[in-house]
């Protein structure tokens, strides 16, 4: 497979920097990529042992919360805030954190994640709380610094993700009644959204640059469009009660993401690993939002729409991702090895599992989910494999990050 360069969205800036501190601490991707990939990989087979009786000590909320909570807040918000506190440096030009002060945030970050296991909720809600909203001042200070307008939404939608985890928190303390399934919800809301932003910058663009000639266009009324009834729908999922008109505009924003996909030309990636997951992971997005307004009707539960975004889309996307960047910001040619290829292939295999078994065959439930849950363990197990070392080594051309 051929090697293809990055669009300037996640390019590593020309200019050479002389590396300075541990490797590890020199950008933001390497300690939360590392800490957000053994989250996925430990998490599930925990709750799948909590789930099945294997162990009988409970964290600091119910276990079902602990499980969406943390595959959210532990696992995909630590990806895209190393992702994001690693792409603000190229966006804007300036330095992001690092050394001790990004150590400071991964330890914050990784005593949340301790204290959701070992400590009273109260202890667990202050140390999960605070990094949000430190993280979101930052990028927004970044972006406002450079003039770049168009990343700030971004920002927000941190904010919100840092309003939304309080609101859990406060439920779960039973300071505010609301059901905390509710802000769980409302976070996959937020993060789909986010993928939905930088997907649709990054796959056409990642898809042209691999394969010449090729010309992809859209229109700026079809991208508010399919982002417009994307958030609608999301939030009528997440506030309103089930009805026709969730069904509606859930169903609209399905076909648009199709066709947004479908315009991408996915079936020219069928043999390159490194983008047909990315084309694969959105499709399930489409997949989810169907079902989410199949579940307004009744029609199927809202657990399958729900692990359709979660798994399918956020796995894939992130697993897809967290290959692609990680190999250019430590300096290696973007050519996959089979365990990577595997790894794509277990994540989309526990999608199907997860979502479509227990749809289809319900008599095999509680095997769909076992198996689901070891093959996205080993998706990221495999994951940390290749990358761990890399993420603790310098950059193999000898530059800075």
């Amino acid at each position: 497979m051929k090697s293809v360069s990055l669009p300037i969205f996640f390019e590593v800036k020309a200019a050479a920097e002389k590396p300075q501190g541990c490797p590890f601490l020199r950008l933001g991707f390497r300690p939360f990529y590392l800490g957000g990939t053994l989250v996925a990989a430990l998490a599930v087979p925990l709750w799948m042992a909590m789930f099945m009786g294997g162990i009988s000590s409970s964290p600091a909320v119910p276990a079902l919360l602990w499980h969406a909570h943390e595959m959210l807040f532990g696992f995909a918000v630590a990806i895209i805030v190393g992702f994001l506190m690693t792409a603000g440096k190229n966006w804007t030009g300036l330095s992001t954190p690092r050394g001790a002060s990004l150590a400071a945030f991964a330890l914050l970050w990784l005593a949340a994640r301790i204290a959701a296991l070992t400590s009273p909720g109260v202890l667990y809600a202050v140390l999960d709380v605070a990094l949000l909203p430190l993280v979101a001042g930052i990028l927004a200070r970044l972006l406002l610094r450079a003039n770049n307008y168009r990343n700030l939404p971004l920002a927000l939608i941190l904010v919100l993700l840092g309003a939304d985890n309080l609101v859990f928190h406060l439920a779960t303390l039973g300071l505010l009644d609301v059901p905390a399934m509710t802000p769980l919800h409302a976070a996959l809301g937020l993060i789909i959204m986010i993928e939905s932003v930088i997907a649709g910058r990054v796959v056409p663009a990642f898809t042209m640059s691999a394969t010449p000639g090729l010309r992809l266009q859209t229109t700026s009324t079809q991208e508010r469009l399919t982002l417009g009834l994307t958030a609608a729908g999301l939030l009528m999922w997440v506030f309103a009660p089930p009805g026709v008109w969730g069904l509606v505009v859930l169903l609209a924003a399905a076909g648009l993401h199709a066709k947004r996909l479908w315009g991408w030309r996915p079936m020219l990636t069928r043999n390159k690993p490194i983008l047909w997951i990315l084309h694969g992971a959105y499709a399930w997005i489409a997949l989810g939002l169907l079902m989410l307004a199949l579940a307004q009707m009744g029609w199927v539960p809202v657990s399958a729409g729900v692990h359709a975004l979660a798994v399918g889309a956020t796995g894939g996307l992130i697993i897809g991702m967290a290959t692609r960047t990680a190999r250019g910001h430590t300096g290696r040619p973007l050519i996959l090895t089979r365990i990577e290829v595997a790894a794509y292939g277990l994540v989309m295999t526990a999608a199907l599992l997860r979502v479509l078994v227990p749809l289809l065959l319900p008599s095999f439930y509680i095997a769909a989910l076992v198996l689901s849950a070891s093959a996205w363990s080993a998706a990221f197990l495999s994951y940390l494999w290749v990358y761990a070392p890399w993420l603790l080594q310098t950059r193999l051309d000898g530059k800075d990050g």
